[in-house]
């Protein structure tokens, strides 16, 4: 099999469309939560801390010289993003454990045999004489 045809079969399984897709949303919804976190949740947090704005938050390394800006190390910045790890890594974990009470109250539901009938049991009695 040729490198391109093993390619190909490979780029088309279903699984690598899955997960693309996932890839796709997963990005999507970092998106929203960081624009939760930088535009709903910050701002009351820096109320509360006396009016801080987490994305002013800085060190300055070098102050500005003329037309050369400032070298700033921007922490709160980084606040927001561990933030939104916390928030995405939360509402995954939540995700991955709907996904497993669903799957274990798939297995705990019993399947019901339904009862033999008596021609079934008949010709399990001759299986087991001919066997003799």
């Amino acid at each position: 099999m040729s490198m391109m045809s093993e390619f190909k079969e490979f780029a088309v399984k279903g699984n690598m469309v899955d997960l693309a897709v996932g890839v796709i949303i997963g990005g999507a919804f970092g998106k929203i939560v960081s624009t939760l976190v930088a535009n709903v949740l910050m701002p009351p947090i820096g109320l509360m801390l006396g009016g801080v704005d987490f994305t002013n938050l800085a060190i300055t390394l070098k102050p500005a010289v003329g037309e050369t800006p400032a070298v700033l190390m921007k922490y709160g910045v980084f606040l927001n993003a561990i933030i939104d790890f916390i928030i995405i890594a939360f509402v995954l974990f939540l995700v991955v454990k709907t996904m497993n009470t669903i799957n274990r109250k798939k297995e705990e539901i019993p399947v019901e045999v339904p009862p033999l009938t008596t021609q079934e049991v008949l010709l399990m009695e001759i299986r087991d004489l001919l066997k003799k």
